[in-house]
């Protein structure tokens, strides 16, 4: 019996994931100072007085919730803004994330990552950076996403009502 007890134990150990990860770095930084997390839920698409297409319909059942963490750079975190900077990139330089697109250059550009097979995709990341005011990763979470759906969700937030008031946090960062 003891034997099965420590054989349970060590697989326990030894399953446990201690690597780094884009969700541990959002739990990890989430209550700090210098960043902005806010965690939405698909409410936020108010879709009530909109005639839905098809694809509208499948793209807002595919995602989940979106996670965003922003960190607002200002005079006194700039090494600060450096390391999680670097921090960020190199999670997302993992085999686990596939570049799908890279924009802009210099101080200012972008890129948008994947986590899954292009037709069945978990997890959409967006990743902004501005060498002036910090960075934000936004994490879109669903379930057999496509790059058609995640278009779709774009359109659906343009023309219903979002709910605005979610995103107050977010409005010292943005100016």
């Amino acid at each position: 019996m003891k034997s099965y007890i420590m054989i349970l134990l060590c697989f326990l150990l030894l399953s446990c994931n201690n690597e780094p990860s884009l969700q541990k770095y959002f739990v990890e930084n989430s209550e700090s100072a210098d960043f902005i997390s806010l965690d939405l839920g698909s409410s936020i698409i108010n879709t009530e007085k909109l005639t839905l297409s098809k694809e509208d319909k499948e793209a807002l059942e595919s995602f989940e919730k979106m996670n965003i963490l922003a960190f607002k750079k200002d005079s006194l975190n700039d090494e600060k803004y450096k390391v999680e900077s670097k921090k960020i990139k190199t999670l997302l330089k993992s085999n686990e994330y596939q570049e799908l697109m890279r924009m802009g250059s210099g101080t200012k550009g972008g890129a948008v990552y994947f986590v899954g097979e292009e037709d069945s995709i978990d997890e959409f990341v967006l990743f902004a950076n501005e060498k002036d005011t910090g960075f934000a990763v936004v994490r879109v979470l669903g379930e057999n996403m496509n790059p058609n759906n995640i278009m779709n969700l774009i359109g659906l937030m343009k023309k219903a009502n979002l709910d605005l008031e979610q995103l107050k946090p977010l409005q010292g960062f943005v100016k």
